[in-house]
């Protein structure tokens, strides 16, 4: 995982999810994220992969309100960057 986060690309964008790197700088576990939202484990580690086919506005209101930060540091969009 890089400082941007794991990155998935879609046609000529990418998304960056930076779960992970909050969770590494906040010294919090999947195990405890996930205790402590109400959140399955097994979604807390797709929202880090990255492995998603779509966002829930719940779990991100969820772990936003937890981890005191806005959607953008937890999945950002980046339009247009490849060829």
């Amino acid at each position: 995982m890089n400082k941007d986060g794991i990155e998935v690309r879609i046609g000529k964008s990418a998304f960056y999810f930076k779960l992970g790197n909050i969770l590494d700088e906040k010294n919090i576990s999947k195990n405890k994220l996930s205790q402590d939202t109400e959140t399955d484990y097994k979604v807390i580690t797709r929202y880090i992969n990255g492995d998603l086919t779509r966002l829930d506005i719940n779990i991100l209101e969820r772990l936003c309100n937890y981890l005191d930060c806005n959607i953008s540091d937890i999945v950002e969009l980046k339009k247009s960057i490849f060829k």
